[in-house]
């Protein structure tokens, strides 16, 4: 799917004065990094969306974007599924 949106030419100044030439890419990754946190993507659909080969460049990616990639809520939801396991 291809999106385009229309910026104001001086906001769209103003964006490329803080993030460079690269506005597309930037907004992806924005865009991917609010599916991750609302649970919309997965890490494996996160690294293929933004073109990683591995998912130690996806784990550097949320680091460096401050986004956990293992919740408390992951850790709970894996206890529950080992207590079904009985392990």
């Amino acid at each position: 799917m291809e999106v385009t949106i229309q910026v104001p030419e001086d906001i769209a100044h103003q964006i490329q004065e803080k993030w460079g030439q690269d506005i597309p890419r930037h907004v992806l990754e924005s865009v991917a990094l609010e599916c991750f946190r609302m649970r919309i993507l997965g890490e494996s659909q996160l690294r293929r969306l933004l073109g990683f080969e591995t998912r130690f460049e996806v784990h550097a990616f949320l680091k460096q974007h401050e986004v956990p990639f293992y919740t408390l809520e992951d850790l709970e939801h894996d206890r529950k599924a080992l207590d079904r396991l009985g392990l």
